[in-house]
């Protein structure tokens, strides 16, 4: 069951980083080379606790439907969306946020997954699951610092207030 853990220092405040890590808007932004479409559920904006958001994307060349529920919400300090359906056995992706000097802030991710189908699902985490889903953390996260250093996060739905 790997669990995985980064780390990402933002130059920008811990407000507008939580409400972008939330964003449904920033999460297509940074996944579309997996053509990633929010398909139910909440499908724009900011995600709340109790929402749900259903995914279509293609990973591993494979089209796949995933939906996790936001099941804690602690404003600009962590939020955590678990798995309700899809390719995983189980998943909980942790969002924490600290507040450093000089208005940076430090967001960590911890995603705790359990790969399907027993024994083979191991296997597939050694030999490239747990690399790809890393990458895509580390896409997610990457494209999160850019929009939130850049600016250009006036340009998303939800965002209005940091305004």
């Amino acid at each position: 069951m790997p669990k995985l853990q980064l780390e990402t220092i933002i130059n920008a405040p811990i407000e507008r980083v939580f409400d972008l890590a939330r964003s449904i808007d920033l999460h297509l932004l940074s996944l579309k080379h997996t053509h990633e479409k929010a398909v139910a559920g909440r499908m724009t904006g900011l995600v709340e606790k109790g929402e749900t958001v259903t995914w279509r994307a293609r990973h591993l060349g494979v089209t796949q439907e995933l939906t996790s529920l936001i099941t804690d919400v602690d404003p600009h300090h962590y939020f955590a969306d678990e798995l309700v359906k899809g390719a995983f056995q189980h998943f909980k992706h942790e969002h924490f946020f600290e507040k450093l000097e000089n208005g940076r802030t430090l967001m960590k991710d911890i995603f705790d997954y359990t790969s399907p189908l027993g024994l083979l699902g191991k296997l597939a985490d050694l030999l490239f699951l747990e690399k790809y889903m890393t990458k895509l953390l580390e896409q997610r996260n990457s494209t999160l610092k850019e929009v939130a250093e850049k600016q250009r996060w006036k340009e998303l739905p939800g965002m209005e207030p940091h305004l």
